[in-house]
């Protein structure tokens, strides 16, 4: 393969063995869950399901960007916090 077709491609797998969540079921869901809700394959799923204007894909990536930002600037302040 060239180097631009595996930039256009973004491949991830995940793999969620019963040995590192000792046998239990639900510790495996849990574990899969988050790691497609950290690269958010759902949330793409759900947002290609229907046609968005490019404004509007604008406006919620925006919005998104300044929640992310607040959520690690609170992180920090905690931390900051908790260190002295």
């Amino acid at each position: 393969m060239e180097g631009n077709e595996m930039s256009r491609s973004k491949r991830v797998n995940f793999s969620v063995d019963a040995r590192s969540c000792k046998n239990n079921s639900d510790r495996m869901i849990r574990r899969f869950l988050k790691k497609t809700k950290k690269s958010r394959i759902i949330e793409e799923i759900r947002d290609r399901r229907y046609h968005k204007k490019p404004s509007v894909a604008k406006r919620d990536k925006r919005i998104r960007a300044e929640r992310t930002r607040l959520r690690e600037e609170k992180k920090r302040q905690k931390r900051n916090r908790n260190r002295n």
